[in-house]
């Protein structure tokens, strides 16, 4: 049978038909109220951006959803992971200061924040999956602490992964480091001709796996590939295109791990667990880069539902159902229907993320997409 997901669009001639008064329906529509029983710790599971990145999503819009937490009887709680790689959010101190500094103050949005493995990501539960990838995974501690969680994602690009919805948002947003680490199964490729010695992936490496060093032709990177995690930093901070991964054989394993990981932190709870995709300021890519790009297609909508595979699905149907943006980082597929998402990464295979989750159960990938407009 088809999930539902229910979807609101962006355009407004009146005050009923403003943004927040559409999250609110949009929360009623998919059930959510209930959902939450009276009392119920209620993890609203956002990304609060990287810090020089502003397309995550709105304060304002978080508010809206906390507030029909309380409605419910909840008791709401902002929160996120600290990230495996180097940067404002690897712990629990500058990850906070980053939220309110983007807005995510409690005069805000209504609701503490609290970040999910504690202060340097050693706060966490192992849940079994016996699945093909993990015995087990780890997430993070208050995320599998609470009684009730609201997914919140800012659908968008993704160098590796495709696109980052509500699957990616379960599987990185919800493990410690040692859990992204242990997704993050490929390594990266140096090709050496293309390397100018800049020392730009150096910095950004978490494993200080990388330095620069000197030979008969000049400067080179160097990675120690015992030391690397597997972040992909230093790919998207290269400016030569000097580092790669093998496409082929890496990512789709890489994609796999992803979603079991996903799984694995939904175990259980699946009804006690929503999702609400904003297709909105989508960008090529994840909000971890310290920067915004420009749209690769248009504003579409909002989107809400139980099920996480079906909510993605119509997220990435969506999107290629736009006339993408000229002038973007979109190469290719500009037409209405053409993978966008391939048109800007071109060796990613997302959709691979929703078939993969329906073989395990996560989810369906059919839906009946129903508008409250």
């Amino acid at each position: 049978m088809a999930q539902k997901v229910y979807f609101a669009g962006m355009r407004s001639r009146e005050p009923g038909q403003n943004t927040i008064s559409k999250i609110h329906r949009l929360f009623d529509a998919a059930g959510f109220p209930r959902m939450i029983e009276p009392g119920d710790l209620t993890a609203i599971k956002l990304h609060f951006g990287e810090w020089g990145n502003e397309s995550y999503i709105n304060p304002v819009h978080v508010r809206q959803v906390v507030e029909r937490v309380k409605d419910a009887g909840g008791k709401p709680f902002l929160t996120d992971s600290n990230t495996l790689y180097r940067g404002m959010r690897s712990n629990a101190v500058d990850h906070l200061c980053t939220a309110m500094e983007h807005g995510f103050a409690y005069a805000v949005v209504g609701a503490p924040l609290i970040i999910a493995d504690g202060l340097r990501g050693g706060n966490w539960r192992s849940v079994d999956l016996d699945s093909r990838h993990f015995p087990a995974v780890r997430v993070s501690g208050d995320i599998a602490d609470s009684q009730t969680m609201f997914v919140l994602s800012h659908f968008k690009g993704h160098d590796v992964a495709g696109f980052g919805g509500a699957i990616k948002n379960l599987a990185m947003g919800c493990a410690p480091p040692t859990g992204k680490q242990a997704q993050h199964c490929a390594r990266p490729l140096h090709t050496v001709e293309r390397c100018t010695g800049c020392g730009k992936c150096v910095p950004v490496c978490p494993g200080e796996a990388i330095s620069v060093v000197e030979t008969g032709n000049g400067k080179i990177a160097r990675i120690e590939q015992a030391r690397c995690v597997g972040c992909f930093e230093c790919m998207s901070a290269c400016p030569s295109n000097a580092i790669d991964v093998d496409w082929e054989t890496e990512i789709p394993e890489f994609i796999e791990r992803m979603v079991e990981y996903a799984f694995g932190v939904v175990k259980g709870r699946q009804k006690k667990t929503g999702y609400m995709n904003f297709l909105l300021r989508i960008t090529p890519d994840c909000d971890c880069v310290p920067w915004s790009d420009v749209s690769i297609v248009p504003d579409i909508g909002i989107l809400a539902s139980r099920d996480p595979v079906a909510i993605d699905a119509a997220s990435y149907d969506l999107v290629n159902a736009e006339e993408g943006n000229r002038g973007s980082f979109l190469q290719k597929n500009h037409g209405k229907g053409k993978d966008k998402f391939r048109g800007t990464w071109k060796n990613t295979d997302g959709y691979r993320q929703i078939q993969y989750g329906e073989e395990i159960f996560l989810g369906q990938s059919s839906y009946d997409l129903i508008s409250i407009d």
